[in-house]
């Protein structure tokens, strides 16, 4: 049998850990380890960890190295060694009865499968959909994300319209279940993201070198969201705006990378300018910072281009899960369901 262990990375969550840890240890199935990847926290999460969950492994790391790299040192651990599968879990997550199952049984079902994630639902308001996956994450071709159950900020309700399992183009970190081997052989994540779509990167990476990414809702769980960078964050929309343009100048090929990148900033200065006159001012400079970082570090960034693109099999527009026209544009349009666009 396949051997899991739940992994979660905690940096200053001792709250949510005390609200959440009952869930994971009461149904997750005996025979998975439940581990917490303690990111340098400052809160007392060891100690609290040591009293009240002393059945809980805990991996502790020296300082916070971001949700990113955090779990590349957390999957690293080699306590870990002989497990197949690692499930990356927020602290922010509830976990009901027999959440993990259905993960496992679809990862045994199909060796390409990379990554798999549960539909994902509100934990303030169990019927509607979570914006950090809903069921099962797409990308337009510009490189904007969204969900079958949100778009952009438009979240839907939960009337079972997205139950199918299909294949997907990432899965959420909030709640993601990959083969631990190929992870690390993958290089884990990319720890220059620190946080934000670090794990669309990695399931791109992954359908590069031939593997796939799909949505089990036969398994759901609950994620509160919000417990480390609030939507409103200045630091959270610099992260998004950064990591993405890292995101596409790493993974498309040349002649995509030409033609989308210069849309996709043209599109983020539009976003700026409508921050600056809603005299939104840091949230203007978020985006402003999140483009000079980007050039910054474009040098630094074509050696990673080279490995992930190299033997790519498809094109990007031609992969699972892409939308091959701007959801924004759309959901100007009144297009703002998936079952609308996809």
């Amino acid at each position: 049998m396949a051997k899991a262990a739940v992994v979660i990375l905690n940096w200053n969550g001792a709250g949510h850990l005390r609200r959440f840890l009952p869930s994971v240890l009461s149904n997750t199935p005996a025979g998975v380890g439940v581990w917490v990847a303690d990111n340098g926290s400052t809160d007392g999460s060891a100690g609290m960890l040591a009293e009240k969950f002393p059945a809980v492994e805990v991996i502790r790391l020296d300082r916070n190295y971001g949700y990113a790299e955090g779990y590349n040192l957390a999957l690293a651990d080699t306590r870990l060694d002989g497990v197949d599968y690692a499930v990356l879990l927020n602290s922010d997550v509830e976990t009901p009865a027999g959440w993990l199952g259905p993960l496992t049984r679809a990862l045994d079902s199909d060796p390409r499968l990379a990554a798999v994630s549960p539909k994902i639902l509100s934990y303030t308001d169990r019927q509607s959909f979570e914006y950090a996956g809903a069921s099962g994450g797409f990308i337009d071709i510009l490189g904007y994300p969204f969900c079958r159950g949100r778009i952009l900020s438009t979240v839907e309700r939960d009337a079972g319209q997205y139950d199918t399992p299909r294949e997907v183009f990432w899965t959420s970190g909030a709640c993601m279940v990959v083969r631990l081997n190929l992870f690390r052989n993958l290089s884990g994540f990319d720890g220059d993201f620190f946080a934000h779509m670090e794990e669309i990167d990695f399931c791109w990476r992954a359908g590069l070198a031939g593997w796939k990414s799909a949505v089990v809702p036969a398994s759901h769980v609950y994620h509160l969201g919000g417990g480390t960078l609030s939507p409103d964050s200045p630091r959270k929309l610099y992260l998004n705006y950064r990591n993405n343009l890292y995101m596409l100048y790493k993974n498309l090929p040349t002649c995509g990378r030409r033609m989308i990148i210069p849309l996709r900033m043209l599109a983020d200065g539009m976003s700026a300018l409508v921050y600056l006159f809603t005299l939104r001012g840091r949230a203007f400079r978020a985006v402003w910072d999140a483009h000079r970082d980007y050039r910054r570090q474009k040098p630094s960034l074509r050696a990673k281009r080279a490995a992930a693109t190299a033997g790519a099999s498809k094109p990007f527009k031609e992969m699972t899960g892409v939308y091959r026209g701007s959801i924004i544009l759309r959901y100007i349009l009144g297009k703002r369901k998936f079952g609308d666009i996809l």
